[in-house]
């Protein structure tokens, strides 16, 4: 009868099907087929030891020694940890549904690493939805994932008039809202005070000489813009600067937007603004293409100035100034406050709110000289009262 192992190297063998197998322990190295057991067995602990040393959550019972020992036997043989029969021991599936409103958009590149990176840490995985802030997709992303029976939510693309939808999840899962909040729901929020950074950037103009300002103001239905206009007029008043009013709101914060508001504003009559605030970076690289357009360079007669320093805009021509949102503490907190929710609700939850930071760079600056005869002269201004 033929032999179904032959001779690999002194103490292993290899099957016909080329799986290395350990002589001693019949082990199949590298297989779905190792079990917890077979990790036990190699590693000269008991299987209740094993399943502590490789679940993030109970690691810490287990010494570091050994605890190194199993984890290494683990990678070694190939073990992969049965989640679905965890899952029904817990009740839980280890997963977070996060549902966001555009995955083009890179300010949200370091909220969802936030996000992945401390739900890995207690073995936890996210499952990304995406809305294009619709509505109808909201509600289709909630019912998807609820039928994948996830543990909580998190939910970065809250708008003005998904109260109830998200407050109806919340009563089946935990919900936490990140980015956006929702004024007057109960639910837990993580976000960063656009009041105050919207202050900043208008301090900021000012504080180059700037007497003039516009603002390309975001949809109005999402709390942070909302919160922008809010924190930019206050510091309009109180810093006795004029505003030009923009008639229109972007529909979405992306650069055709911010162009198109560009354009808008520079064709206003009246005196132009020597200083631009865009609700987001992304509507600041549509207004500086709008402004080179108009044959004006940036920041020599036009100042603007962005807001979430999203990836890479520190490589615009010219590098952007910017409001600096901090995506990845907020990503972090809000897993970090969802796992809490799901494993051991504490009995108060309480909102976080981040404080931004002025970042600034190459695309603000002092403004251009008047012309002669017009020195002393008063802009006009507009009280933001009026907005």
């Amino acid at each position: 009868m033929t032999s179904s192992r032959h001779r690999l190297e002194p103490g292993r063998e290899e099957s016909l099907d080329g799986k290395p197998v350990d002589d001693a322990l019949g082990v199949r190295r590298g297989s779905v087929g190792v079990t917890l057991k077979d990790v036990a067995r190699v590693a000269g602990v008991h299987p209740a030891t094993v399943s502590r040393a490789l679940d993030p959550g109970k690691m810490w019972l287990v010494r570091r020694e050994t605890r190194a020992k199993v984890q290494s036997v683990a990678k070694e043989l190939g073990y992969r940890g049965d989640v679905v029969a965890r899952s029904l021991r817990r009740g839980q599936t280890t997963t977070l549904g996060v549902i966001v409103a555009d995955l083009g958009n890179s300010f949200l590149a370091p909220v969802l690493r936030g996000i992945a990176g401390e739900l890995e840490k207690h073995g936890f995985m996210a499952l990304i939805s995406e809305t294009q802030d619709d509505h109808a997709r909201l509600r289709a992303s909630i019912e998807n994932l609820l039928s994948r029976r996830v543990d909580g939510f998190i939910v970065t693309t809250a708008r003005l008039g998904d109260t109830p939808v998200i407050e109806a999840v919340a009563r089946d899962a935990p919900v936490v809202l990140a980015v956006r909040s929702l004024p007057g729901s109960a639910l837990p929020s993580v976000t960063s005070d656009d009041v105050a950074g919207a202050y900043m950037a208008a301090r900021h103009l000012a504080e180059l000489g700037h007497e003039l300002f516009a603002e390309l103001p975001g949809p109005s239905n999402v709390q942070p813009f909302a919160d922008r206009t809010v924190g930019f007029a206050q510091a309009a008043n109180a810093l006795g600067v004029g505003l030009v009013p923009v008639v229109e709101r972007a529909i979405h914060p992306t650069p055709s937007e911010g162009g198109r508001l560009m354009e808008a504003l520079l064709a206003q009559p009246g005196p132009r603004p020597t200083a631009v605030f865009a609700h987001s970076d992304a509507m600041a690289i549509g207004a500086i293409a709008a402004a080179r357009n108009a044959g004006l360079r940036c920041p020599k007669d036009v100042s603007i100035i962005g807001y979430n320093d999203a990836p890479l805009v520190d490589h615009l021509d010219p590098p952007l100034t910017t409001i600096r949102f901090p995506g990845d503490q907020i990503g972090r907190f809000a897993a970090d406050l969802a796992i809490a929710l799901v494993e051991e609700p504490p009995p108060v939850v309480a909102s976080m709110s981040f404080p931004p930071e002025l970042v600034i760079r190459s695309s603000t600056g002092p403004p251009p000289l008047r012309p002669k005869g017009t020195a002393g002269r008063k802009r006009p201004r507009r009280k933001a009262s009026e907005e």
